[in-house]
């Protein structure tokens, strides 16, 4: 690395610029997941889709136990990390003899 590159002052901010500009993108997109993080709460429907399964199979777990559910006025919300927590329960269950 003993190289001498002799340069004008423009070209050596854009050098510094176009090295920087991807280093900038990353951070923006850390900060945007920061500011604005994923959902938490999720409503029957939504974990029915992600389950692939009815909502009343999501209420009959729910009533059973198998997922942690809080109910505000007459909506059942139930958390991200209850449900993936159910998940592992059911799955840790299912191998045991």
């Amino acid at each position: 690395m003993s190289k001498i590159i002799v340069t004008t002052k423009d070209e050596l901010m854009s050098i510094v610029n176009e090295s920087f500009r991807s280093q900038r993108e990353e951070i923006k997109k850390e900060l945007k997941i920061i500011l604005n993080p994923p959902k938490s709460n999720n409503t029957v429907k939504e974990v029915a889709q992600k389950l692939n399964v009815t909502e009343l199979t999501v209420r009959n777990y729910i009533s059973k136990g198998f997922i942690k559910a809080d109910k505000i006025g007459r909506r059942i919300v139930i958390s991200s990390d209850e449900l993936a927590k159910s998940l592992k329960e059911v799955k840790s269950l299912k191998y045991r003899r």
